[in-house]
């Protein structure tokens, strides 16, 4: 892997906190330029590998580069090349956020002359350069907060942007506004984010990375994934008639179906998964069929894409169900795989 086309390359790290080992032989690559989604359940690792990724925790074993310099051993110069903000974002409740902004850009050592066009880029890109700039922090809702702690992260343009759950408590309007500030970055430097919103990593990520146990259980873009863990072609059935005769008419479709059928009604029509495992199937042909039979009547038939949180659940339990060797083994085919 060439550190001049990567931002990031983590080979073979690890963490421990007494006997709970929070990272285990963890290897990935990003790409500069690169806006990557940080998944996991909680436990998984997410946010000691952020740490590790900054400096300010140190990996127990493993290889760790920054723009091509080795975290270790040049930790000054890649607290200069990266932006972080943390899950539970300190800011001062006492200060406005333009006061904050600019004692935050004294303590990063940005120059006086860049100072105030850095301040307002930062305030620019997160939307806070009209109303709120004259604000104090502490009369800020929860939404604003973010961006401020995500303006702190970008003030000096750094080369690397580390975000750690930044839509945490978030409104759907606040959500949206946090995706427009990611699509504003885009270009300007990698990004790394956690979140447990799924659908906003979907919509704004180039890639994802998902973590479990402390080890890396998938990796790729949404639909990479999709077709690793989810493959073949899915449809959503809904039926009425009785269930066991509905199973039996739908086993006439062949061994590549599997066929899920929702224990619930609604006005007595059951929501039926259909799933070809071969990728073959035609779903002109299939409706056809199924409007013949004469043991249920079709109210609708559509195909279906698995979403990010689908394919989540699928990798992450998975993973569960691996040995230790198995997922040494699974981590390192995802070693190598970066864009």
């Amino acid at each position: 892997m060439s550190s001049t086309e990567h931002s990031i390359i983590a080979q073979g790290l690890a963490k421990r906190f007494g006997r709970n080992k929070a990272v285990r032989d963890l290897s990935f690559s990003i790409s500069k330029g690169e806006i990557v989604g940080f998944l996991g359940p909680n436990g998984a690792g997410k946010s000691t590998t952020l740490r590790m990724l900054t400096g300010i925790l140190p990996a127990d074993r493993g290889h760790l580069q920054v723009c091509g310099l080795s975290v270790p051993t040049h930790d000054r110069e890649v607290r200069k090349l990266i932006g972080y903000m943390p899950e539970n974002n300190p800011l001062p409740d006492d200060m406005r956020v333009i006061e904050y902004l600019r004692f935050r850009a004294q303590i990063k050592g940005i120059p006086w002359g860049e100072r105030k066009a850095r301040i307002h880029h930062a305030m620019e890109v997160c939307e806070l350069h009209r109303k709120a700039r004259r604000k104090i922090i502490g009369t800020l809702s929860k939404g604003f907060r973010q961006r401020v702690g995500i303006a702190d992260a970008i003030l000096s343009s750094p080369a690397v942007t580390i975000l750690d759950e930044p839509t945490i408590g978030l409104d759907p309007h606040q959500v949206i506004g946090i995706r427009r500030l990611l699509n504003n970055l885009r270009g300007e430097t990698t990004v790394i984010f956690s979140s447990h919103i799924l659908s906003e990593v979907e919509i704004s990520c180039d890639r994802i990375l998902i973590l479990n146990q402390g080890r890396l259980v998938a990796s790729g873009t949404a639909d990479e994934l999709r077709s690793e863990f989810l493959p073949g072609s899915r449809y959503l059935l809904e039926a009425a008639g009785d269930k066991e005769t509905i199973r039996n008419e739908l086993k006439t479709l062949g061994e590549d179906w599997s066929v899920e059928i929702s224990a619930d009604s609604r006005n007595g029509f059951h929501e039926i998964t259909l799933v070809n495992h071969d990728n073959g199937s035609n779903g002109e042909a299939i409706l056809e069929r199924l409007l013949k039979s004469a043991g249920m009547r079709v109210r609708s038939f559509h195909p279906v894409l698995p979403n990010l949180e689908d394919i989540f659940l699928t990798a992450t339990r998975r993973s569960w169900d691996l040995s230790p060797d198995e997922m040494s083994e699974s981590n390192g085919r995802y070693q190598q795989d970066s864009r």
